[in-house]
C-alpha cells in the first residue's frame, strides 16, 4: 500500500546556487516556467498524497506565502537549521508524522518519470518487514548536470554499499524516499543528517534502493538549472507534468 503522507524537505539555504538564493529560496527557483517545488507537488498530488508537509527556514515568509495556493498542506518552520534528518525528528515531536511510513522528497529535486510512476515504484519496492528506508537512485552517467564522486555502490553480485573516499561510485542519490518510522528509534538529538540513519541502516541490513528508469536533474548550481531548463525546452525528455 502506497504512503499517504509525504515531507518536503525546503529548508536548506541553497549555497551552491547562489546568487540565486540570496533573495529566493531554492525551491521557488523556476525550472521549465514553474517553481520546482511546485513540480514536486503535482507530483505527490498525482500519486494521491493527501498529507505534505514542508520545513521552511530560508526566507520562509516566501515558501509559506507560495503554500498558501496549496490548501492543507502544512508548513513547519524551523527557528534553526536542523538538517535532513533533525527536520523529521522535529516534525515527529510536533506530531505532524503518521505511524506509518512515508515519502521524503528534496524540495530541490527533479525527475521525468520513465515507463512507471516513480513514486508508485518506490512503494512497490518497500517492504516495511525488511527495511527501513528505500532510496531512489539516479545513474550518474545520465543524470543531467556535474554529479561529482557519485554516493553509493551497487555491484552485480553485492549489496548496495557507501563509496569510500578514493571510490567514483555509479549512483547518487535522487532526493526521494520512503521511510519508515523505525528508522528514527536511535536518531540522535538535531540537528543531523539522514546519512547518519541511512549508514545504520546499511549495516542492519535495512537499507533498500531502486534505481530510477527515467531522467533525474542535479540542481545545485545556476549552470544545473540552466542546463536542465534549455534540456527541458528542447523537449528532449518526456512530460514534466
Amino acid at each position: 500500500m502506497s504512503p499517504d503522507t509525504a515531507v518536503i524537505l525546503s529548508a536548506g539555504l541553497g549555497t551552491r546556487m547562489r546568487p540565486l538564493t540570496l533573495t529566493t529560496p531554492k525551491p521557488l527557483l523556476k525550472l521549465a516556467g514553474r517553481p520546482i517545488l511546485a513540480h514536486a507537488l503535482d507530483r505527490l498530488k498525482a500519486a494521491g498524497i493527501s498529507n505534505i508537509i514542508v520545513n521552511a527556514h530560508h526566507h520562509s515568509d516566501q515558501l509559506a506565502a507560495f503554500l498558501k495556493g496549496y490548501p492543507g498542506i502544512i508548513v513547519s518552520e524551523e527557528e534553526e537549521l536542523l538538517e535532513t534528518g533533525g527536520a523529521i525528528m522535529a516534525m515527529r515531536n510536533k506530531n505532524l508524522l503518521p505511524d506509518t511510513p512515508f515519502y521524503i522528497v528534496n524540495g530541490d529535486t527533479f525527475w521525468v518519470d520513465g515507463p512507471t510512476d516513480t513514486l508508485l515504484r518506490l512503494a512497490n519496492a518497500f517492504r516495511p518487514a525488511e527495511t527501513d528506508a528505500m532510496l531512489l537512485l539516479a545513474r550518474a552517467a545520465g543524470a543531467v548536470a556535474e554529479t561529482g564522486r557519485g554516493d553509493f555502490l551497487w555491484p552485480r553480485d553485492g549489496s548496495l554499499k557507501r563509496r569510500e573516499e578514493r571510490d567514483v561510485a555509479p549512483y547518487l542519490y535522487a532526493g526521494v524516499q520512503i521511510v519508515s518510522p523505525t528508522l528514527f528509534a536511535t536518531a540522535p538529538p538535531p540537528p543531523f543528517s539522514m546519512n547518519i540513519l541511512w549508514d545504520q541502516a546499511l549495516a542492519a541490513g535495512r537499507l533498500g534502493a531502486i534505481v530510477h528508469d527515467g531522467v533525474w536533474f542535479h540542481l545545485s548550481t545556476p549552470d544545473d538549472l540552466e542546463r536542465a531548463d534549455a534540456v527541458l525546452d528542447a523537449r528532449e525528455v518526456g512530460n514534466t507534468t
